[in-house]
């Protein structure tokens, strides 16, 4: 039996015994060991073990070449998010968009302030598309851009976790200039 069913049935080849012995190896994996392994590998192997054609795939792995593996991101739980932005209170409501509400928050085991953007249940992004999205931004590292500090995939919670800007947005600066 193949683990990826869109790769054809393998039959006995050492590439078929190969993927397989990499699915149950994967398969038996607790949630402890992925959150404490490689987070961008973890990504991949989600991506990857989900997608269900060799396109997905080969994007998955693209992303992971074009970032060389240099992504350093965190995993949270919905209950450290909450305790890091006072359970959501409007009071740390920095701003509300499209795509979700954006909170500041403290995460206290490192003494970091971050934005922490709480993605909209109803939005049309998926798992899969959520997942690409975090992989792709914890590649993405230029000085005028915040980074991606870590995420939160707990249950149906989707949360994006940034650096703080305490000065503002972009957006801020400008409307506050043509005023």
């Amino acid at each position: 039996m193949n683990c990826f069913p869109c790769c054809g049935g393998g039959g006995g080849d050492e590439a078929g015994e190969e993927v397989d012995n990499n699915c149950k190896s994967f398969k038996k994996k607790s949630k402890r060991e992925f959150k404490e392994g490689n987070v961008l590998a973890n990504l991949i192997a989600t991506i990857s073990f989900r997608s269900n054609s060799d396109r997905q795939r080969n994007m998955a792995e693209e992303i992971l070449k074009l970032g060389n593996g240099e992504a350093t991101i965190q995993v949270f739980t919905y209950n450290e998010l909450a305790a890091a932005t006072m359970n959501f209170k409007p009071e740390s409501l920095l701003g509300e968009g499209g795509f979700g509400r954006v909170y500041k928050g403290r995460i206290e085991s490192t003494n970091q302030d971050v934005a922490v953007k709480q993605l909209d249940r109803n939005g049309l992004q998926g798992n899969r598309e959520f997942l690409v999205e975090v992989l792709m931004l914890s590649l993405l590292h230029h000085p005028n851009l915040v980074n991606l500090i870590g995420y939160c995939a707990d249950g149906q919670h989707r949360m994006l976790v940034y650096e703080y800007m305490a000065l503002g947005s972009l957006e801020g600066h400008l409307l506050g200039m043509l005023q």
